[in-house]
């Protein structure tokens, strides 16, 4: 049911002391594989968005395989993985739980696949609450990959005869929506329409959404959300037209703080390696929005939809 770029084997495979994970910044133009054969090239893989959402944390997993086959220590592994993406605070504190148990006995390779099965089986479970949230002739609108539960979520919808379609910004500077939400849905027989980063407040003035749907990279204990950058203005906007917001989110606990990363300003300056402007000039990139409670209709997890104002 999943599509190819959320498949296990292409999001990190180690084979003969290399790790391979599918490059996303290619696809689906080009299916490469990106090749690693240390931890600190997975980090630096996982920097510059070779793979990204769920990917950095499946990635990190297998890269302790790689840590112990060359001798690395676990603890100086995770360091340097955990860095690599400061919000990511999902990825780092699941390193620390597998690297605990590893400590105290327990097999590294079934862990790692103990931990991915847990992961599938919460995804599995937060599509059941999405896909009820959703209502037939739908008009859903994303943000960036929202990745496993939110295409669990509108296929499940569809099997329950209910008619969707996906509004998919296109996602600067690295064009995840048009890169791989887009090419997602449309392996999964979902209608999709892939549209600018400034066009979703037009469909919800025309009628055209009724639902507004994304991950979350890291929730708050006042239960405010951090996601990639344009998903606040698409909250507000939401909110403006009385359109509900839901974030997915598979955090059992929830972070007291978060770093927002400030990425180079070439990422902006460049599409696909390109310059788009003069390249003396200089540009701003904040990777991640924070949006409050009061945006925010419910926040979807593996136990139910959780209410922020209830």
């Amino acid at each position: 049911m999943l599509p190819l770029v959320l498949r296990h084997s292409e999001i990190a495979r180690y084979e003969g002391g290399k790790l391979y994970t599918l490059d996303r910044r290619r696809y689906p133009l080009e299916k490469k594989y990106y090749v690693m054969q240390s931890v600190k090239e997975v980090a630096i893989a996982i920097k510059n968005m070779v793979t990204q959402g769920g990917g950095p944390m499946e990635l990190a997993l297998h890269a302790l395989l790689l840590a112990k086959d060359q001798g690395v220590s676990l603890s100086d592994a995770y360091e340097i993985l955990s860095s690599s993406r400061p919000t990511n605070k999902s990825m780092a504190n699941t390193l620390k739980e597998v690297i605990k148990k590893v400590e105290e006995g327990e097999d590294l390779g079934s862990l790692i696949n103990s931990t991915l099965a847990a992961y599938d089986e919460a995804y599995d479970k937060m599509s059941d609450y999405g896909a009820s949230l959703i209502k037939d002739g739908d008009g859903i609108l994303t943000t960036c990959f929202a990745e496993h539960s939110f295409l669990l979520s509108l296929k499940k919808a569809m099997l329950d005869g209910k008619r969707v379609r996906v509004y998919v910004p296109e996602t600067r500077p690295y064009l995840q929506g048009s890169r791989l939400t887009l090419p997602s849905l449309s392996q999964m027989g979902i209608e999709a329409y892939l549209i600018t980063d400034g066009m979703p407040a037009f469909f919800m003035a025309r009628g055209d959404i009724n639902i507004y749907m994304t991950a979350s990279d890291a929730i708050l204990p006042d239960y405010s959300v951090s996601n990639k950058i344009g998903t606040l203005e698409h909250a507000i906007a939401a909110s403006y037209y009385g359109i509900p917001y839901y974030p997915f989110s598979l955090k059992s606990s929830y972070n007291s703080d978060i770093k927002i990363e400030m990425r180079d300003e070439e990422e902006v300056l460049k599409v696909a390696g390109r310059y788009v402007t003069d390249s003396s000039l200089h540009a701003l990139y904040p990777a991640f929005d924070i949006i409050p409670p009061c945006l925010i209709k419910g926040i979807i997890t593996k136990d139910g939809v959780l209410k922020p104002f209830e």
